[in-house]
């Protein structure tokens, strides 16, 4: 039979470990950085709009898009965008003030509904009624609505048309938190 007999030092094996836990937290720390600063991650709107001539935006991705400009205006000021919606105003609207508006579905058995949209500004607006489905054509602007700094659109042309098949649209992206029901 053999006997091994071998002594350990512990300050040894602690600075070993305290190094190699260092190193590790340090690896993590970086990497954190690299994540948040140089990849998109889940900071940002999925849905943003292109720089391109004209962009579209569909029901799919209306309301993300309204999230990406009202939380980041300055990147969209000067885009020109395209969309249908419904004229919906507001007693203290000007008379050359509306909201392409569509309904946003406030829960999932899709029972409740919100009114969401782009305030607009169109010189002649009032030949429009409200509800009425328009498609009209933009560019994305700042404006002020109760002496508050909000991104608006201004409509170079716009045209009635009929109510679109899928006229509602989803929350954008699992960051709403509906309001309604809540007091």
């Amino acid at each position: 039979m053999f006997i091994y007999n071998f002594k350990v030092n512990g300050g040894i094996i602690l600075r070993i470990i305290i190094i190699v836990l260092s190193l590790f937290m340090l690896g993590v720390f970086l990497f954190s950085i690299y994540r948040i600063f140089f990849t998109s991650g889940k900071f940002k709107v999925e849905d943003t709009l292109e720089a391109k001539e004209i962009t579209e935006i569909e029901p799919e991705n209306y309301t993300n898009v309204l999230q990406a400009v009202h939380d980041n205006p300055d990147s969209y000021i000067g885009m020109k965008v395209k969309f249908t919606g419904y004229m919906y105003r507001l007693l203290d609207f000007e008379d050359e003030q509306f909201v392409i508006a569509r309904d946003m579905f406030i829960n999932n058995d899709k029972t409740q509904t919100v009114v969401v949209g782009f305030l607009c500004q169109y010189k002649d607006a009032d030949n429009f009624e409200d509800g009425t489905w328009v498609n009209l054509t933009g560019s994305i602007e700042m404006g002020k609505y109760h002496n508050e700094e909000i991104p608006i659109i201004r409509v170079t042309e716009i045209e009635e048309t009929a109510e679109p098949a899928n006229s509602f649209v989803n929350p954008p992206s699992d960051t709403y938190i509906p309001t309604s029901g809540m007091l």
